[in-house]
C-alpha cells in the first residue's frame, strides 16, 4: 500500500467509525451526552466537539498547501475555531450533520491527493499563532492519528454510559 492509498484508507476508516461513534452516541439523552465525566474534555458532546472543531482547524491549514486544494474550498465558508475545548455544537443532532460533512469531506479530499503533494513542508500558525513548517504527509499522519485517539476517549465514554461502539479495529477495513 501507497502513501495515498493508506490516506484514502485512513479518511474511510475516520467516517465508518464516526458513523459508529454517532449512531452509539444518538441512543443517549442530550442530558447523558453532555454530563461531565471528568474527561479531558468534560463530556461525550465535548469531546466529539473538540474532534469537529481540532479536524476544521487541520483543514484549513491542509488549506493553505501550495497545490491549493480545491476539493477544501468549503471550508472558506467557516471560521477557523480559536478554542478547541468550546462547545460550538450543543445539540448532538447539529453536530452529527456537521461531523458527517466534515467525513465526506475528507474523503472527497483524499481522492485528490497526489503522491508528489505529500512531500511539501506546509507552513502554518500553530493554535498559540507560533509559525510552524512540517513535512505535509506527516501533518496526514498526525491528522488521522489525533482522530483515533480522541474518538477512543469517546468510545471509553460511550462504553461507561452503557452504550457498545461495537468493533473498532481498522483491521476490518483492510483486505
Amino acid at each position: 500500500m501507497n502513501r495515498i492509498e493508506h490516506i484514502a484508507l485512513m479518511a474511510n476508516y475516520n467516517q465508518w467509525m464516526n458513523q459508529k461513534v454517532y449512531a452509539a452516541a444518538g441512543q443517549l439523552s442530550d442530558a447523558a451526552l453532555s454530563a461531565d465525566r471528568q474527561a479531558f474534555f468534560g463530556s461525550i458532546l465535548g469531546t466529539l466537539n473538540h474532534l469537529a472543531l481540532g479536524d476544521t482547524v487541520w483543514l484549513k491549514r491542509f488549506a493553505q498547501h501550495p497545490t491549493g486544494f480545491t476539493a477544501l474550498a468549503p471550508l472558506n465558508s467557516i471560521a477557523t475555531p480559536t478554542d478547541l475545548k468550546h462547545l460550538a455544537f450543543v445539540d448532538i443532532r447539529e453536530l452529527s450533520t456537521q461531523r458527517a460533512w466534515l467525513d465526506q469531506l475528507i474523503i472527497d479530499w483524499a481522492h485528490t491527493l497526489r503522491e508528489s503533494d505529500l512531500d511539501h513542508r506546509l507552513q502554518y500558525h500553530n493554535m498559540r499563532g507560533i509559525a510552524a513548517s512540517k513535512p505535509f504527509f506527516s501533518l496526514l499522519v498526525h491528522f488521522f492519528n489525533h482522530q483515533t485517539h480522541h474518538r477512543g476517549q469517546a468510545s471509553t465514554l460511550l462504553t461507561q454510559a452503557g452504550v457498545d461502539v461495537g468493533v473498532t479495529d481498522l483491521l476490518a477495513l483492510i483486505d
